[in-house]
């Protein structure tokens, strides 16, 4: 039967993306997600705490890795170019996930609950990259002021990437979107 396949966590996100595409995400149930996937619903609530973390369950995993490279940046980098190097760093996390992140986005998009979930995990992003910062000695506002503007360039490459209908490279378009950020602050 199928609930002994293996991979249980990416069956039950593929059936819900799929799901929440074909009906929505409020009609769609986590009986019908363990359903589809071939699995019940215990399964399903041993892998996502609800129907929403299916979208948001990497959060985790994307801060720690920011965070991490932050950490690692060298001494004599300046704030916001620690910060750029994890954002840009993050690209090729990505890049292999960019049909699932595409999908991911339309569910997202489609709903308020979502959107401000996705809002909340940004400003939860920028506030452990701050305090990474504060840690390597920034001072306020500085640390607050690189983070916030690292996540909203990681924001506008993101959007850029994924409705980009050609094969972009998630690092280079953060790198552009940094360079961008570094012309407006100068004025250009």
């Amino acid at each position: 039967m199928g609930r002994w396949e293996p991979n249980a966590r990416g069956r039950l996100e593929q059936a819900a993306i799929e799901l929440y595409i074909e009906r929505g995400y409020e009609q769609t149930t986590v009986a019908e997600i363990a359903k589809r996937a071939g699995l019940t619903e215990r399964t399903f609530f041993r892998h996502f705490a609800d129907k929403r973390e299916v979208l948001f369950w990497g959060s985790g995993a994307l801060r720690d890795h920011l965070v991490n490279a932050v950490a690692a940046a060298p001494d004599s980098a300046a704030p916001i170019d620690a910060i750029a190097g994890a954002v840009e760093s993050v690209g090729a996390m990505f890049q292999e996930r960019r049909e699932s992140a595409r999908q991911r986005q339309t569910v997202i998009a489609a709903n308020a609950e979502l959107r401000e979930r996705e809002l909340i995990k940004l400003a939860s992003l920028s506030a452990a990259l701050a305090d990474t910062l504060r840690r390597r000695g920034v001072a306020n506002p500085a640390a607050s002021l690189a983070a916030e503007a690292g996540i909203a360039v990681f924001k506008i490459a993101f959007e850029q990437w994924i409705s980009d209908p050609g094969e972009p490279d998630m690092s280079q378009l953060v790198r552009e979107s940094f360079d961008e950020l570094k012309a407006v602050m100068a004025g250009k």
